[in-house]
């Protein structure tokens, strides 16, 4: 006997799931940070990150005005991230700043040593927009501002000879990790060389400091 279409089982009703602001918001970023970190900002377009998010192009032109907006809250989170990652490094060794230094580096070549690292993103974006007044150029200047200002603060209370100038070789050695991730890859020997050269420019500074008090 052929059951007629009212005797059917009916589909149970789809649900409409509504996602709040902060939800939208964080999920945009999210997936900005994924897209753009692995991808690069110029490649991925804002229907990519609404498509990854799993949202509507609405709710992305509510909480962020432009594509160039998005990009510098990506930035920021990144910022707020790295900043994160190298105080969580200094924090290990509160009373030895030499063991600071060594540390932030230690852990650096840890993180680049991740099969989903993709360098600096500050890095990447400086490479991607040639316009220094550009934003995210702007935000890269600041990242590397910031580290070598901590690097030099940090040289200062190991109370070595130069703090700036080891602050600088350190920050230039830090950009040769990033490079050296993307191209001779986690676990090389330049890659595993890098924190001992990092301790062979501390106590070089330090030595030079002990040298020039001892003359």
């Amino acid at each position: 006997m052929t059951r007629s279409s009212a005797d059917q089982p009916k589909a149970p009703a789809r649900r409409s799931v509504r996602t709040d602001g902060a939800t939208a918001q964080a999920q945009l970023l999210d997936a900005a940070q994924e897209l753009f970190y692995r991808d690069g900002v110029r490649a991925i377009g804002v229907d990519a990150v609404v498509e990854r998010a799993g949202v509507n192009k609405m709710s992305l032109y509510r909480r962020f005005a432009s594509k160039e907006e998005l990009v510098a809250a990506y930035l920021d989170r990144m910022q707020d991230r790295f900043e994160g990652r190298f105080e969580a490094s200094v924090a290990m060794h509160p009373d030895d700043p030499r063991a600071q230094l060594v540390q932030a580096f230690d852990d650096l070549v840890k993180r680049a040593s991740a099969p989903d690292y993709r360098g600096c993103p500050f890095l990447n974006v400086s490479c991607e927009f040639g316009d220094p007044a550009h934003p995210a150029r702007r935000a890269a200047t600041r990242n590397k501002t910031y580290l070598l200002t901590r690097l030099t603060e940090i040289g200062a209370a190991a109370d070595v000879a130069n703090p700036r100038e080891l602050a600088e070789s350190l920050a230039l050695l830090v950009d040769g990790i990033y490079a050296t991730s993307q191209t001779y890859g986690p676990g090389s020997g330049p890659m595993l060389a890098a924190p001992r050269i990092a301790r062979a420019l501390i106590d070089a500074a330090l030595l030079s400091k002990h040298a020039q008090e001892n003359s």
